[in-house]
């Protein structure tokens, strides 16, 4: 791994960790094992730093989504697919997190992956909803917008559960439920 590759990483970690203003330069390049030089070698500072790091880790958040939503089965199976894949459910999302980070929110930059990361999350579920409407796998009466909203605050609620009971059955919980609530909902059709 090369030094900007070792920056954007230990960024992300350091992120994860701290938050935006606990992750000072000097932290990313002692994790990095890089310089000052080489950090400023390839972003302006750390806000630019941390744009890359956030970048990185939506990406990563679509990346394993897209694999679930692209799998086998019906709609609403890839919908369960996505919301039973495997997590680290007491450390929580990498992006979700940044949302109760008041600097990267404050910031128009850092808060843009974000945002752009949950919409996009939310369409392609709202998507998959459809199509699990119109093939008849799930209730006519289902507005996928709202559902695909519901699922999405489900899944980070069900990390702020975990985290809270310091026990990833919380999280466990609070999927099977949202996708019993499906099921019924299909079952009444």
């Amino acid at each position: 791994m090369d030094a900007r590759e070792r920056l954007i990483e230990s960024t992300r970690e350091l992120l994860w960790e701290r938050g935006y203003v606990g992750t000072s330069p000097k932290a990313i390049q002692r994790r990095a094992g890089a310089g000052q030089g080489s950090m400023y070698h390839h972003f302006h500072g750390k806000p630019d730093l941390a744009l890359a790091a956030i970048t990185r880790s939506a990406e990563e958040l679509r990346d394993r989504a897209e694999a679930a939503f692209t799998g086998p089965g019906g709609a609403a199976e890839r919908v369960a697919a996505y919301l039973r894949r495997e997590r680290d459910a007491l450390k929580g999302c990498p992006v979700g997190r940044l949302t109760q980070d008041p600097d990267v929110m404050a910031d128009p930059g850092l808060r843009r992956p974000v945002e752009e990361t949950f919409a996009w999350l939310t369409g392609r579920l709202a998507g998959l909803l459809a199509q699990g409407r119109a093939a008849g796998e799930l209730d006519a009466r289902l507005d996928p917008a709202a559902t695909a909203a519901a699922l999405v605050a489900m899944v980070q609620g069900g990390y702020v559960l975990a985290r809270a009971a310091g026990d990833p059955e919380a999280y466990a919980r609070a999927v099977e439920g949202a996708l019993a609530l499906l099921t019924r909902t299909s079952e009444r059709n």
